[in-house]
C-alpha cells in the first residue's frame, strides 16, 4: 500500500502548487517511486506534477467522479507506488457554494489521507497561530503538520517554536521566497516556462534542505488501505467489439499539441477498458487525421494562442471536416468546441477560420462565462445518452459562441446549485460539442455511448 499525504492549503495563492512541485522533485531525487494527484477540475496543475516527478498524475474530483470514484481511483492508481503526494485545491474547507462539500478536506476525509497544511507567513507574525488555530477546529480534519511559505531562515525558529508551544501541532519545514523559481499565474492556472527544469532543481534543493522529508515520510505512511467499490466502471451488455469483422480494434484519435492538451487520463484509460485503442494527433503540425480513425476526442486547451497555425494547416482542417461530415463520431469539449465552429475572434479583433463543422463564431472574452460545477440534464435523445441523462460537468472558459455570443448549445440544461441554469452542448447525429468538461466515471454510459457511435461508424466502413 503507497503512502500517501495531501498538501492542502489556507487557500489560493499560499503557495501549494510550487510546494507540491518541489516536494516531487525532492521525493523522486530521493528514488521514490511516486504518483501525484489534483483535487477539484484542475487540468494544469498535474501537468507541472508530472514535468516535475517524471511520472503520472491524476485529479480526484468528488463532484464529477463521486465519493466512490474518488476512492477507486486513488486505490488503484496507487497500487504500485511508494508515495501518492495529493495536492488541493484552494483553501482546505473551500467546496461547493456556500459548504465543504467537494473539498480537499472531503477528499481527505473520505480517504483517511492526512494533511500538511501550507500557511503562507508574508504579513504575519502572532497572528499566524490564530489562522491555523482557526484550521484545526473549524471542521473535522487530517491535519497533521504545518509546511510555512515565504518564510525567511532567520525567521523560521521564531515561527516554529511560537506555533509548536500554542498550538499541538509539527511544524516540518518552510520554503523561502525564491524569486529565481516564482512561476507565473496565466489564464486558467500556470503556464509552463521555457526555464522550467531549472526551477524544479531550484526548487528540489530547497526542499531537500528546509523541509523535514523524513517527518513528512512519516506522516503519510499512518494510513489505512482504502475500501471502495468494486466493478466501479462497468461495462454494459456483451462485448460489442465482438461483432466487427476480424474482431477490428476501434481507433479513436485524440487531439494533442500546445492548442489541445486538457483532458482526464481516467476518461482514456475508461475507453481503453471498454475495447477502444486511444492515438493522438495534432491539428497544428500534422498534415491529415489518419483515414483508420474510427471516433475523434477534441479535447479542451487553448486554441486561441495558437488560431493563427490552426488556420494556416488547411490540410488538416479539410480532413477533419470531411471525415465528420462523413459520419465520423466527435466528442469536443471547451476549446475543442471552439475550434468545430466557422471562425474565433480574439481579444485584439482579429478573425481567424476554424474547421466551420458548426454554424456561428467564437469570441474571446475578458472575463469567464458560466463559471463552476454543473449538474447537465438532457433535453433529448443525443449521441451519448437518451433524454433525461444526466452527469455532473464543469465549466471553465473565457469566449463566447454564436451570432448572439451566448449560444452553447440546447441538447442540455446546466443547473448549478445556486439554481442558475442555462442551455448546453450542442448534439447533431455524430457530434457532441459543448463547453462542458466531463469526467466520465461520473457516468460511464457517457464513454459506452461514444464506443458504441465508434463501432457502428467502423462497420457501416467496414461494409462500404
Amino acid at each position: 500500500m503507497a503512502r500517501r499525504v495531501m498538501l492542502a492549503g489556507t487557500g489560493s495563492g499560499c503557495g501549494k502548487t510550487t510546494l507540491t512541485c518541489a516536494l516531487l522533485a525532492a521525493l523522486n531525487s530521493l528514488g521514490k517511486e511516486i504518483i501525484s494527484f489534483k483535487c477539484g477540475p484542475d487540468y494544469i496543475d498535474p501537468v507541472f506534477h508530472k514535468k516535475t516527478s517524471g511520472t503520472e498524475s491524476r485529479n480526484l474530483d468528488v463532484f464529477l467522479m463521486g465519493e466512490e470514484g474518488v476512492k477507486y481511483g486513488l486505490a488503484v492508481h496507487t497500487r504500485d507506488k511508494e508515495i501518492a503526494v495529493l495536492e488541493g485545491v484552494m483553501g482546505l474547507y473551500d467546496g461547493l457554494g456556500n459548504g465543504s462539500f467537494a473539498s480537499s478536506n472531503h477528499v481527505s476525509v473520505l480517504t483517511n489521507t492526512p494533511v500538511v497544511l501550507i500557511v503562507n507567513t508574508k504579513g504575519l507574525s502572532v497572528s499566524v497561530c490564530a489562522l491555523i488555530k482557526g484550521f484545526l477546529d473549524f471542521e473535522k480534519n487530517n491535519i497533521r503538520a504545518v509546511i510555512l511559505n515565504n518564510t525567511s531562515e532567520g525567521m523560521y525558529s521564531f515561527y516554529k517554536q511560537m506555533i509548536e508551544e500554542r498550538l499541538n501541532i509539527k511544524v516540518i519545514g518552510f520554503m523561502p521566497h525564491i524569486q529565481e523559481a516564482q512561476i507565473e499565474s496565466r489564464y486558467l492556472g500556470l503556464y509552463m516556462p521555457d526555464n522550467m527544469a531549472e526551477k524544479i532543481n531550484i526548487l528540489r534543493d530547497y526542499a531537500l534542505k528546509y523541509i523535514d522529508i523524513d517527518a513528512l515520510l512519516d506522516i503519510a505512511g499512518k494510513t489505512e488501505p482504502l475500501s471502495y467499490t468494486q466493478n466501479l466502471i462497468p461495462i454494459m451488455g456483451s462485448d460489442p467489439l465482438l461483432s466487427l469483422p476480424n474482431n477490428c480494434e476501434i481507433k479513436i484519435y485524440a487531439a494533442s499539441d500546445e492548442a489541445f492538451s486538457f483532458w482526464y487520463e481516467d476518461n482514456h484509460d475508461l475507453l481503453k477498458t471498454m475495447g477502444a485503442e486511444i492515438k493522438f494527433f495534432s491539428p497544428i503540425h500534422d498534415q491529415a487525421l489518419p483515414d483508420d480513425a474510427d471516433g475523434l476526442l477534441l479535447w479542451g486547451g487553448y486554441p486561441e494562442l495558437y488560431a493563427s497555425a490552426l488556420e494556416a494547416n488547411t490540410g488538416m482542417k479539410h480532413s477533419l471536416k470531411s471525415a465528420i461530415e462523413k459520419g465520423l463520431p466527435v466528442y469536443a469539449e471547451g476549446g475543442g468546441f471552439m475550434y468545430l465552429h466557422q471562425s474565433l475572434n480574439d481579444l485584439q479583433g482579429n478573425t481567424f477560420r476554424m474547421l466551420g463543422v458548426l454554424n456561428g463564431n467564437v469570441t474571446m472574452t475578458e472575463k469567464l462565462q458560466n463559471f463552476g460545477y454543473y449538474r447537465i440534464e438532457a433535453q433529448r435523445d443525443n449521441m451519448l445518452c437518451n433524454k433525461g441523462g444526466k452527469i455532473n460537468a464543469h465549466f471553465f472558459h473565457r469566449s463566447v459562441s454564436g451570432m448572439s455570443h451566448d449560444y452553447q448549445g440546447d441538447c442540455f440544461i446546466a443547473l448549478k446549485q445556486s439554481g442558475k441554469s442555462f442551455p448546453c452542448i450542442v448534439s447533431q447525429e455524430n457530434i457532441f460539442a459543448g463547453y462542458q468538461h466531463l469526467h466520465f466515471w461520473g457516468n460511464s454510459c457517457f464513454a459506452q455511448n461514444f464506443i458504441n457511435n465508434c463501432i457502428e461508424y467502423k462497420k457501416k466502413r467496414c461494409t462500404q
